[in-house]
C-alpha cells in the first residue's frame, strides 16, 4: 500500500511539470479566512530586556528584538495576543515572562519563544471603583498591579491572580519595589534604529483605495494624524515640513484626502480644520485658505475654523471641496487650471449658531460621483441629516432631509448620515446612525423620494421580517466585486450581508474574531485580492475575504488556483479566481467524473478540496471547468493534489 501512495504522488508531482496550469504564473496569495494587522511602531515608551532579548512597547503596541541577529517579532491579536492598545510592559526575570497590562486591565503573560499566557480575571470581574493601571511593580515571581481601587498580587510564574488588596486591608502592601525604567535609557539608541515597519499613526478614520494604494488619515478634528500610504507591504508618510510655516497649526489634523486620477505624481489635497493643503510626491506644496481662495471662516475671524471636511477630484481633474460651517461659501470646485467657483444654494445652507444663520451644514463630507457623473455628499450631522445630489452641469441640487421607506414609516434618522455607496444597477445605499437605507436608481431623480428599507424574514415559521440592521449606527460601507455589502459600525463591530441582503455572512466583533475595534471608521477593498481593510480607533487591520472583482471574460491567462499544488499539509480553502461574475464551476476528476460544484463570488470559488460526500479527495490532477452566468463555456485550469 505504502509503495503505491509513493507512486501516486510522483505520478502526481511528475505531471506538474508537463501540464499548463496557473502554478508557475500566479502570485502568491494569503489564505481565505485569514486576518492581518497593520499597527504602528513609530513610538517607542516602554523597553524591557530579556537576556539577549528586548521587549520594545511603541505606540500601543509590542514587538521583540534579538540583539544577537538583529531579527523583529511582532506580537498582535494574530498571532496571539488577546487585545489591543498596551499601557504597561514589564519583565519577571525569576518567572521568565514579560507581564503585559492593556487599556482595559487585561493581562498577557509572554514568553521569549512567543508563547502567552492569557490572565483575564481583572478585565472581566465587576469591581467597585477604578480598575485601570497606573503601574507595575515586579517582585520575585510577583507582578504588583497598582490600580485606582487597590492592588493587584498577580503570580506571574503560575499566571494567576494570587491577592487582592484595598486599601481597607489589614496587610495591605504599603513598601513596594520601584519600576525600574533604566533599560528604556539603556536601549532607546539601538530601538529608535531598529523598528518594525509600519504606518506612523494608528487611528484610522478615513481610507481610499486608488491604483493599488491605500491613502489613510485620521479623519477627525480631534486626533493627531497625517497622510499614510501603503502600496508593496510599505508604508510612507507624507512630510509635513513646510505647513508650520504658513499655516498657524500645532498638529495637522486631517478629515480627508482626495487623490487626483489625472496626475502621474501623486497629486493629493488634504482638508483639515484649518483649510486645504496640496501636496505632490509626498511632500507638501501649497496651502489654501480665506487669503487666496474663496474658502470662509465660520465666524469671520478665527483663522484655525476654516473647515474643509469633503473633497474629491472628478475624472477631468477639478477638485471639488466642501466648506462646513461657512458663511456664505459651502461647495468650491478648483478647476485644473487653477481658477475657483463657489457654488452656493440654500438646501446645504441651513445650520444656525453663534449668532450666525443660514451657514453652510456642519457635517458636510462623504463625496462620491455615482455612474451618472452626478456628485453626492452629505450632512453626518445631528442639526440636519441630509444628503444632497449635485448635478455639475447644470448646477442643480436635490436635498433628502426626510427618509420615509416602503411602508410608509419615517425613518427618525437622528444623528446624521454617515456615507453613501453605490451598488451597480441597485441603487445608491444610505448609511445612517439608524441603519442602512436603499435608494433604488429609479428614484434618483424623485424630489421625495421613498426608501427601501430591506425586510429580512424570520424564517421562524412565521410570516414576520426585520429590517436589514434597523437602529445599527452604519459609520462606513464597501461592497465587494460579489456585490455583498461590509457595513462597519459605532461600537458593534462588522456585518457581511449577501448579495441579496436577505443573509448575514458574518458578524466580526473583537470577541469573535482578530478585529482590532468594534468601532469601525472607514472600509476599503482591493479588488484583486479581495482583501477587506478596517480603519478603527485602534488601528488597521484586514480580512481575507472569498471574494474579489469579477472578469469580463474568463482566459487560460487569468483563471488561477491557489495553493497549486496542494501538499499533504494544507488544510485551508482552494481557490479558483480570475472567474467572471456568477461563473459556474465544476471540479472535475481525471477521468471526468463531477467532484464538486458551485457559483462564483464575484470573481473567486472556493473549494474544500472534498468531494461532494464530504470526502478529502485522493491525490491526483483535477480539471476546473466553468461557464459564463449565461451558459457560455468559459476555461479550464488544473489543480495537483499530494495527500
Amino acid at each position: 500500500m505504502k509503495e503505491k501512495q509513493y507512486f501516486i504522488k510522483q505520478v502526481v508531482l511528475v505531471a506538474l511539470f508537463t501540464i499548463h496550469c496557473s502554478l508557475f504564473t500566479s502570485p502568491i496569495r494569503a489564505q481565505i479566512g485569514t486576518w492581518r494587522n497593520y499597527l504602528s511602531y513609530a513610538e517607542p515608551q516602554q523597553i524591557q530586556a530579556a537576556g539577549n532579548d528586548l521587549f520594545v512597547m511603541a505606540s500601543g503596541a509590542l514587538y521583540q528584538y534579538n540583539q544577537n541577529d538583529q531579527s523583529i517579532y511582532t506580537y498582535d491579536k494574530v498571532n496571539g495576543m488577546s487585545d489591543v492598545d498596551i499601557k504597561h510592559i514589564r519583565w519577571c526575570k525569576q518567572a521568565k515572562r514579560l507581564v503585559v497590562v492593556y487599556s482595559n486591565s487585561n493581562i498577557d503573560l509572554v514568553e521569549t519563544n512567543g508563547n502567552i499566557t492569557n490572565i483575564s480575571d481583572l478585565y472581566t470581574k465587576t469591581i467597585t471603583g477604578d480598575k485601570s493601571v497606573s503601574s507595575v511593580r515586579i517582585d520575585g515571581i510577583y507582578a504588583y498591579l497598582i490600580c485606582g481601587f487597590g492592588i493587584i498580587k498577580v503570580n506571574v510564574q503560575r499566571a494567576e491572580i494570587a491577592e487582592t488588596y484595598t486599601p481597607s486591608n489589614p496587610d495591605y502592601p504599603t513598601l513596594l519595589p520601584d519600576e525600574d525604567n533604566s533599560d528604556y535609557d539603556k536601549y532607546i539608541d539601538l530601538v529608535k534604529t531598529l523598528q518594525p515597519g509600519g504606518p506612523k499613526y494608528n487611528y484610522i478614520g478615513f481610507m481610499k483605495f486608488v491604483n493599488g494604494k491605500i491613502y489613510t488619515c485620521n479623519g477627525t478634528f480631534s486626533d493627531i494624524g497625517n497622510i499614510q500610504v501603503y502600496e508593496n507591504n510599505k508604508w510612507k508618510v507624507f512630510s509635513t515640513d513646510g505647513i508650520s510655516d504658513v499655516a498657524s497649526i500645532d498638529n495637522f489634523k486631517v478629515k480627508c484626502i482626495a487623490i487626483d486620477p489625472t496626475s502621474t505624481d501623486e497629486h493629493v489635497f488634504a482638508g483639515s480644520r484649518n483649510g486645504l493643503f496640496e501636496f505632490r510626491n509626498g511632500a507638501f506644496v501649497k496651502y489654501y485658505n480665506c487669503n487666496n481662495s474663496p474658502i470662509e471662516i465660520f465666524d469671520g475671524k478665527s483663522i484655525n475654523y476654516q473647515i474643509i471636511s469633503g473633497a474629491i477630484f472628478d475624472q477631468e481633474g477639478n477638485l471639488w471641496f466642501l466648506n462646513s460651517s461657512a458663511p456664505t461659501a459651502s461647495l468650491i470646485k478648483l478647476s485644473k487650471d487653477g481658477t475657483f467657483t463657489k457654488y452656493n444654494h440654500s438646501e446645504y445652507m441651513k445650520y444656525s449658531s453663534g449668532g450666525f444663520k443660514n451657514k453652510s451644514n456642519a457635517g458636510l463630507g462623504s463625496m462620491m460621483f455615482d455612474s451618472q457623473g452626478t456628485l453626492w455628499f452629505t450632512n453626518d450631522n445631528w442639526t440636519l441629516p441630509a444628503y444632497y445630489q449635485y448635478n455639475t452641469t447644470d448646477d442643480t441640487v436635490l436635498a433628502c432631509e426626510s427618509f420615509p421607506n416602503q411602508d410608509g414609516t419615517l425613518v427618525e434618522v437622528t444623528n446624521g448620515v454617515r456615507c453613501v455607496a453605490e451598488e451597480d444597477n441597485v441603487g445608491m445605499w444610505i448609511c445612517t446612525s439608524e441603519g442602512p437605507l436603499l435608494l433604488e436608481t429609479s428614484k434618483y431623480n424623485d424630489s421625495k423620494p421613498v426608501f427601501t428599507q430591506v425586510k429580512v424574514p424570520r424564517n421562524d415559521g412565521t410570516d414576520y421580517a426585520d429590517y436589514l440592521l434597523a437602529n445599527t449606527d452604519i459609520t462606513s460601507i464597501a461592497i465587494d466585486g460579489g456585490r455583498r455589502k461590509w457595513f462597519g459600525t459605532k461600537n458593534n463591530g462588522v456585518y457581511l450581508i449577501s448579495a441579496d441582503n436577505m443573509t448575514q455572512v458574518q458578524h466580526f466583533t473583537t470577541e469573535n474574531s482578530k478585529l482590532l475595534s468594534d468601532n469601525i471608521l472607514s472600509i476599503v477593498i482591493n479588488p484583486t485580492t479581495g482583501e477587506v481593510f478596517f480603519g478603527t480607533d485602534k488601528g488597521l487591520c484586514s480580512y481575507i475575504s472569498d471574494a474579489t472583482e469579477p472578469n469580463e471574460e474568463m482566459t487560460k491567462d487569468n483563471v488561477w488556483a491557489y495553493p497549486n499544488p496542494v501538499t499533504p499539509d494544507y488544510t485551508g480553502p482552494i481557490t479558483i479566481t480570475g472567474l467572471s461574475y456568477d461563473a459556474d464551476v465544476k471540479i472535475l476528476a481525471a477521468n471526468g467524473a463531477l467532484i464538486a460544484e458551485g457559483r462564483s463570488n464575484g470573481g473567486t470559488f472556493v473549494w474544500d478540496g472534498c468531494d461532494k460526500q464530504g470526502r478529502r479527495v485522493a491525490s491526483g490532477i483535477y480539471m476546473v471547468a466553468t461557464a459564463t452566468s449565461s451558459g457560455e463555456k468559459g476555461t479550464v485550469c488544473k489543480i495537483a493534489i499530494v495527500n
